[in-house]
């Protein structure tokens, strides 16, 4: 006899994504599957008196969603603590909120934010200074929108040490001004770290409370997954006590994270992990990087940037950075690399190329901000995934006055080079979309809104950046079964029986209204392996 629903949702206007079964009304679900799609009727006569049963009212309901580049544990732990400053735009706007934070914070407590704007900058220089009797001449740190550069005060550089040049084993720098003193500035992990470690830690308990209370944002914006990109270690423990608790609101795939001071020994480590898995996390990626960013010229490109930088990889020693391919591809990992600028891409081409992958596997790249026209074709020639944050385009002028666009000049910003998320998807290769959260917000609808848009949704005065922008259905495939097929997980990625049953529930198909909408759809339902995780209030009443 075939057992009872668990969960039946009914009353609603499914898109599966599956193109044999296109639509539906209902959903039927028992334990974490999907065993019956189809009609109210043919769902509601599988269910018994202990079935929960969802009228959704007309709801739509779509796969459930996956963010393709997030970072779960930097991000709620540290990286997104303090001032939400991604909407300052100037100076005295970052003045601001940095004296509202201050005024939350104790009297010797380090006041933190994030999002910072380069641009904000353009006329004064970066300068912790300039926020010093915002922070109330106290310690601060903020870092900029990439989180591959810090902005110190005078007082935080001194608690830590920090009064000259330093040497990194990694492409990163303390910049000092013609005196050799620091201005705050500090470019790339290392030069951070030197700050950071000055900071108060936080206890276990507070880690523990902090990852819960993000994985719960993250289903309230309806995502049911995510790729990982700051594993280490010590990830699987952590998730291992987050699924034993009840608290894994959010199904993972993490990586193990490997920079430039990274000891070969500490791979070998990484490797006897590789298979570590639970019921909603897996290991068995890699995570590189080939170089920083664009806009601090730590992005890796062929012909220098408008200040004379960008020729220099994140790794002292290049070959390095392709041993570690060559290790991982054979040990069987996924390798992520994350690469910026047209050089990085073209050699981490390359090094994947060379080193190969186990079957079944398929290497990714994530951001690829400008590219080369003759490394276009490579992805799907080579079987590469193009790992895309449409969300990074947010922060571009469409007159091509900001600092990113100002560094790499005209030809290196036509479409096609910027962000050409839709040259790559026409050549028929694969792209899978994210948001890069906490460097973007994590929220799937501004960022499937910005890959239609190549701007911010909301804002139909700032023109489109190019005509790279994707289709809706696009859009979405790149949040769900591009996604899912990303890291070859074909239980997820599309609604049919027999897959798992991780959905998400709006009010309007996201498909069909403006992509200007896209944020004021509410989140009706979120469930994850039959679970529902998250209610909003669209079907109270």
């Amino acid at each position: 006899m075939t057992p009872p629903l668990d969960l039946a949702l009914v009353n609603g206007r499914v898109r599966t994504l599956n193109p044999d079964q296109p639509s539906a009304t209902a959903i039927g679900v028992t334990g974490d599957t999907i065993v019956a799609l189809g009609d109210d009727a043919a769902v509601r006569a599988e269910a018994d008196s202990t079935t929960e049963v969802i009228d959704l009212k007309g709801a739509a309901v779509i796969p459930g969603i996956i963010d393709s580049h997030v970072h779960p544990f930097f991000g709620g732990i540290g990286g997104a603590r303090g001032a939400d400053l991604m909407d300052a735009r100037t100076l005295d706007d970052v003045r601001r909120l940095i004296s509202e934070e201050r005024a939350k914070c104790a009297p010797d407590q380090w006041v933190l934010g994030f999002g910072l704007d380069y641009n904000a900058f353009a006329e004064t220089g970066i300068s912790g200074e300039l926020l010093a009797d915002a922070a109330g001449g106290g310690p601060a740190m903020l870092t900029f929108i990439d989180f591959h550069t810090a902005l110190a005060t005078p007082r935080a550089l001194e608690l830590a040490g920090v009064d000259g040049p330093r040497e990194f084993s990694e492409h990163a720098e303390v910049v000092v001004d013609a005196s050799g003193r620091p201005t705050g500035e500090l470019r790339e992990g290392e030069a951070m770290e030197l700050v950071r470690s000055a900071m108060p830690e936080l206890t276990d308990a507070e880690v523990y409370a902090l990852n819960v209370q993000q994985l719960k944002r993250f289903a309230a914006v309806g995502m049911t997954g995510l790729h990982g990109m700051d594993g280490t270690l010590d990830t699987p423990g952590i998730l291992r006590e987050l699924e034993a608790n009840g608290d894994l609101a959010t199904r993972m795939v993490m990586p193990f994270w490997s920079q430039p001071d990274t000891p070969e020994e500490v791979w070998a480590e990484y490797a006897k992990h590789r298979t570590e898995a639970g019921d909603r996390w897996r290991m068995g990626v890699a995570k590189l990087f080939i170089d920083g960013v664009i806009d601090t010229g730590t992005g890796w490109l062929f012909e220098p940037d408008s200040e004379g930088d960008g020729l220099s990889a994140f790794w002292p020693e290049i070959e390095k950075y392709f041993r570690a391919v060559e290790f991982f591809a054979k040990e069987g990992f996924q390798i992520v690399t994350h690469a910026t600028g047209d050089r990085a891409v073209h050699e981490a081409l390359n090094a994947y190329k060379k080193a190969g992958a186990a079957p079944g596997i398929r290497h990714r790249i994530e951001h690829i901000e400008t590219l080369q026209p003759s490394d276009l074709p490579r992805f799907a020639a080579e079987n590469v995934i193009a790992s895309m944050q449409a969300q990074h385009m947010m922060w571009l002028e469409p007159d091509r006055s900001d600092n990113w666009s100002v560094r790499l000049g005209k030809e290196r910003t036509e479409p096609g080079r910027a962000f050409p998320i839709r040259s790559i998807w026409e050549t028929g290769a694969h792209v899978t979309l994210g948001s890069d959260w906490p460097v973007a917000r994590y929220d799937w609808r501004e960022g499937m809104a910005a890959a239609q848009l190549r701007r911010a949704p909301g804002h139909p005065d700032r023109a489109a950046y190019d005509d790279q922008g994707l289709t809706a259905l696009q859009a979405l495939e790149g949040y769900t079964t591009r996604a899912a097929e990303t890291v070859g997980d074909t239980r997820l990625g599309a609604l049919r029986t027999g897959r798992l049953a991780d959905i998400t529930v709006m009010a309007e198909d996201p498909v069909e209204i403006s992509p200007d909408d896209l944020l004021t759809n509410p989140v009706a339902l979120t469930v994850v392996g039959g679970e529902v995780v998250f209610r909003g209030s669209v079907l109270e009443g």
